[in-house]
């Protein structure tokens, strides 16, 4: 019995060693591969259309977690298929953990782009892979409708299948783009939101409920959801290619 919890141990310690260590980073190309790719990806409507699911999971995650670490309730999540999103939470309707929750859904996918690139200017290309699987997998329990389910059981899925079934060299370029994708990706999607409401759509958007909140206009919230993304671009580029 001894035996076998001595060498549990090991193994977890092994685990956690090569989860915690840090990695070698990939070469300069393979950097600026992945920042061509998911530019196109971004650029090209098509392919936006489709990956701005990832996006969406990372907006309504943002939403939830946020809404948690400022003591309201997480009713559940839903994603759509025209990636659209809805995060349900119980509490005050007004004051600063309301103010914080509608607030995180616009930034949250940039500042996770930042932390990733932060986490791989340290090498730590395993510690990424590892904590976005189980966010994805945190939020899988909150998930409310089956296309909502569907998507992030694929998005964790392909985390999982990285992290165990492929190379360090794959690891580090799919880290990369995924990154790439997050910061690039950040950037888009307040100013689609900022043309639809020119056009008279999207009038209880997430900047709309902000102004209602703080009687602040909903054209300074935008400025926050833009400098936010464009901030951690900047930031998170220089860590990406090591300037």
């Amino acid at each position: 019995m001894e035996r076998m919890v001595s060498t549990a141990s090991a193994s977890l310690a092994s685990l956690w060693d090569e989860v915690s260590g840090t990695q070698p980073e990939p070469d300069q190309w393979v950097v600026v591969a992945t920042l061509v790719a998911a530019l196109a990806v971004v650029a090209w409507h098509p392919s936006w259309r489709l990956s701005r699911n990832a996006i969406t999971i990372a907006h309504e995650g943002g939403h939830g977690l946020v809404a948690l670490l400022t003591g309201r309730t997480l009713t559940g999540i839903r994603l759509h298929s025209d990636t659209s999103g809805l995060t349900v939470s119980r509490g005050k309707p007004y004051g600063i953990g309301m103010i914080l929750t509608a607030a995180a859904g616009y930034t949250a996918p940039p500042l996770l782009g930042l932390g990733g690139a932060a986490l791989l200017g340290a090498g730590r290309i395993t510690l990424l892979l590892w904590v976005a699987t189980g966010l994805l997998l945190a939020m899988l329990v909150m998930i409310r409708n089956a296309y909502g389910a569907l998507t992030v059981l694929i998005t964790g899925g392909t985390f999982l299948a990285v992290s165990w079934l492929t190379g360090p060299q794959v690891q580090a370029a799919f880290a990369y783009a995924v990154v790439w994708f997050l910061l690039i990706g950040g950037v888009r999607p307040a100013f689609e939101l900022q043309a639809k409401r020119a056009r008279g759509g999207a009038g209880d958007s997430d900047a709309d409920q902000l102004s209602r909140l703080t009687h602040v206009p909903a054209a300074m919230w935008f400025f926050l959801f833009h400098a936010v993304s464009v901030c951690s671009l900047l930031g998170g580029g220089r860590w990406l290619l090591g300037l």
